[in-house]
């Protein structure tokens, strides 16, 4: 089940807790995003394992998936697609994650609605 989450508090709560909360939160969005685009190898734990095991090398392979897997699953809802994969791209090269990750929640957030 898709569950819409509050962009400010999912940022608040992973600041105040030093990135622990912001862990979950990727993990638990990128899962989101493979339901909805219907890619069951697009996981959390995976993507998540990835960037530890490359030292934060794979977050820019996230990022620019993670923008391809949301544009088909808009696609497939005939949504308006938005491919922000090279502007979530930039953001995690200029050390903006959290943008993307906010980016990313309120596409889900839009995309849980109609589920």
């Amino acid at each position: 089940m898709i569950k819409e989450r509050n962009i400010a508090l999912a940022i608040i709560l992973s600041l105040i807790t030093c990135g622990i909360y912001g862990i979950y939160w990727f993990i638990v969005m990128t899962n989101e995003v493979g339901t909805l685009s219907r890619d069951d190898s697009f996981t959390g734990g995976k993507h998540f394992l990835l960037t530890i095991v490359t030292c934060g090398i794979w977050s820019f392979i996230w990022s620019y998936q993670v923008g391809k897997h949301v544009a088909e699953a808009q696609r497939q809802r005939g949504m308006i697609v938005s491919d922000n994969s090279v502007l979530y791209l930039i953001l995690t090269f200029f050390g903006l994650g959290i943008v993307t990750y906010a980016l990313v929640q309120s596409d889900v957030n839009k995309m849980a609605k109609m589920v």
